[in-house]
């Protein structure tokens, strides 16, 4: 599902630059130059590939376009996630432990399938924090690796942006000579992709990579936080804590105005 702020935002951002063009210029077909474009989106893309794995760099691309999505988990959201943990608290209390099995089949997420298989198991609270702090921080690294992937684009296309520059500064002296024919267009021509080069990477850096990144990291740390909560939640159930327990320290995590209230938010 998009998020129409986050889509605002880009095409906001992309406004400016194109408005300015067009109200600057009566040729705006001018800033096209399909030597600096690949000068600094293809070094770009392929310095990544150098510098890291493909699984990552290909996460990486899809961050691009998870910037206008919405995200799957936010701080609102918390709230239900503390519902469903209490809600499995009085199936613990009525029925034990066991009967959480039934419920880890129909869990689609690998992490918390994974903590609620060793809470029926009968791990301790200590074990089960132990391991699943473990796997929440292992899934975290993992999850972020394209952050830096994005980082490193962000500053590699600027710098691609100046070979650009350099290689249209080359191309224009070059063209110094005006007793052949075509040395006004050839310096034309140099300046062109000397200068837009330089406006190609200062873009992608500022407007792509970077907001990329940072959403990329700051959704992650949130899903972060909320594993961690999660973690909380299941050493509750393995110590067979009362769901009101659970509410009152699982309501720790959350900002007062969104505490979660049992008795108006479960129907029993």
């Amino acid at each position: 599902m998009l998020s129409w702020v986050s889509l605002l935002s880009v095409v906001v951002g992309f406004g400016v630059v194109i408005g300015a063009i067009i109200h600057g210029t009566n040729n705006p077909l001018s800033f096209l130059s399909m030597h600096g474009f690949l000068i600094v989106i293809v070094g770009t893309v392929a310095n990544a590939y150098m510098s890291y794995e493909h699984i990552y760099v290909n996460r990486g691309f899809k961050a691009m376009w998870a910037v206008i999505l919405k995200a799957k988990t936010s701080r609102e959201g918390l709230n239900s996630e503390i519902m469903r943990l209490i809600k499995w608290a009085y199936v613990v209390n009525s029925k034990g432990l066991a009967a959480l099995e039934g419920e880890s089949k129909k869990v689609t997420e690998p992490l918390l399938r994974y903590g609620l298989e060793l809470v029926v198991t009968g791990y301790r609270a200590e074990d089960v924090r132990s391991m699943m702090t473990t796997a929440v921080e292992a899934d975290y690294e993992k999850a972020v690796t394209p952050v830096a992937v994005l980082k490193n684009m962000a500053s590699t296309a600027p710098a691609f942006g100046m070979v650009g520059t350099l290689v249209g500064m080359v191309i224009m002296l070059g063209s110094l000579n005006f007793e052949e024919s075509g040395g006004m267009d050839m310096i034309g021509h140099g300046m062109a992709v000397a200068l837009l080069a330089t406006l190609y990477g200062v873009v992608m850096a500022r407007l792509v990579c970077l907001p990329a990144a940072d959403k990329l990291k700051q959704r992650q740390e949130i899903y972060r936080f909320r594993n961690h909560m999660m973690v909380e939640g299941l050493c509750l159930l393995s110590e067979k804590q009362t769901p009101r327990f659970m509410q009152d320290k699982l309501n720790s995590f959350l900002d007062p105005s969104i505490h979660f209230n049992i008795d108006t938010q479960i129907k029993r």
